[in-house]
């Protein structure tokens, strides 16, 4: 028996990312084929996870070893900030994304206002867990990072606070001054493409560092075609010491296009696991990076190296988004379940034809929550009655199609609301 109107909301959901792909196709844009490198990945993150990987946030963040406080609390519950002083920086990345941040112009000229920014999150939350400052390049101001970090210890007297840096300026004096305002990590940000005298210059940084801050690490996007590379920096850094490294899902930023195109690189597709219009500032992920760091991670294991390492992907970056708009609302309603892995809001639903059965069959259970919709032809019931409607079937024989419904809190001038995002099977 067909289901006309399970049909009809798929295509609905399923044209919405047609037509952003589509439409960014029109400006010029290159994505891979759709689907490509699913497969590969898939075996990957199997292969990590039988090696004892830790698999985060329903697939997003895979670690093993050291993983740094602020990378737990960027999606926990007690939460992590991160702020910048200056968006000036001596380097010019064809990736950087903050030109797309708010603003951008006028914090580049005037310097970005922290003291506003602190003292607004800490009138949100008193007990923030992790702070980090950012940039630009935070040493190319080193007195407001001192102040910067004087002022978040005042503030989270227990926080953990990390500095990001190209490391080009950090100094023994500098790491002196950061040790005694109370950094307790910084992270190096490695090039791919950096000329080797730049690496050189960072890799030295980085073995200054370890006599001065407690903890050391690298983050770094992985671009496509660096296999040999990386894994050279890789051993580089196991002779440092670091205590880990961030291997980043590399990103087009919607700017510099032809940087990315003159590499052969394409955009992953579809671009998002979840249709939505995210806040973060990143881009969107180019193709085949996923699947050069988890390969990157596998050889680090069969090497041996010592460092801890972490896979954050793009949905990484959206999942601690999802937390904070979705939790809230984790009991909206009867029918709505808040996952504590994608941090999505859910429901399951049934359509057309599978309607009536569904409902008589989790009556006769106790189910007495519905949210029913005639004009889609669904019924919604709370997730946690998903096996006993996955058991149920039509009066032809053929089992129903139960699907799990996505949600989205917001808030608009009227209160709040809740927005479906996806269907997918149960």
């Amino acid at each position: 028996m067909p289901n006309e109107a399970l049909d009809a909301a798929l295509a609905q959901y399923g044209a919405v990312g047609a037509r952003y792909v589509a439409t960014l196709e029109d400006k010029g844009l290159v994505f891979a084929e759709e689907g490509a490198g699913a497969q590969r990945r898939a075996e990957l993150r199997a292969q990590l996870a039988a090696r004892g990987v830790t698999v985060r946030n329903a697939g997003a963040s895979l670690s093993a070893g050291h993983l740094s406080p602020a990378c737990v609390e960027c999606t926990g519950n007690r939460g992590s900030e991160t702020f910048s002083t200056t968006f000036k920086c001596h380097r010019d990345c064809y990736f950087c994304f903050n030109h797309n941040q708010p603003d951008y112009e006028r914090f580049f000229r005037e310097g970005c206002p922290w003291e506003e920014g602190v003292a607004r999150a800490a009138a949100e939350n008193d007990a923030l867990a992790c702070v980090g400052l950012t940039g630009g390049e935070p040493l190319l101001d080193l007195e407001n990072a001192l102040l910067f970090l004087e002022r978040a210890g005042e503030l989270w007297p227990g926080a953990h606070k990390r500095l990001y840096t190209s490391g080009d300026l950090l100094t023994a004096e500098a790491a002196a001054r950061l040790r005694d305002a109370g950094l307790d990590e910084i992270r190096f940000s490695v090039k791919d493409d950096d000329a080797p005298e730049q690496q050189g210059r960072v890799i030295a940084a980085m073995r200054l560092a370890k006599g001065f801050i407690p903890s050391v690490m690298v983050e770094m996007p992985v671009i496509p075609g660096a296999r040999t590379h990386l894994q050279q920096l890789f051993r580089q850094f196991e002779d440092v010491g670091i205590d880990g490294i961030n291997l980043l899902e590399f990103c087009f930023p919607f700017c510099n296009w032809d940087e990315f195109a003159r590499r052969g690189l394409t955009l992953k597709n579809p671009p998002f696991e979840v249709m939505y219009d995210y806040g973060y500032s990143g881009g969107l992920a180019v193709a085949g990076s996923e699947e050069l760091a988890l390969e990157l991670m596998l050889w680090a294991l069969d090497e041996g190296l010592s460092f801890g390492m972490h896979y954050c992907s793009l949905e990484n970056k959206h999942r601690s988004e999802m937390r904070q708009k979705n939790e809230r609302a984790a009991h909206a309603h009867p029918c709505v379940a808040f996952d504590e892995g994608d941090f999505f809001l859910k429901t399951a639903k049934a359509f057309g034809p599978d309607v009536e059965p569904v409902r008589a069959a989790l009556e006769a259970e106790g189910c007495t929550d519905f949210m029913e919709d005639p004009e889609e032809g669904s019924l919604a019931f709370p997730p946690r009655f998903l096996e006993t409607a996955r058991s149920v079937r039509r009066p032809d024989g053929e089992p129903v199609q139960i699907q799990r419904c996505f949600l989205v809190y917001e808030v608009g001038e009227d209160g709040g609301y809740l927005i479906d995002v996806a269907l997918r099977p149960a």
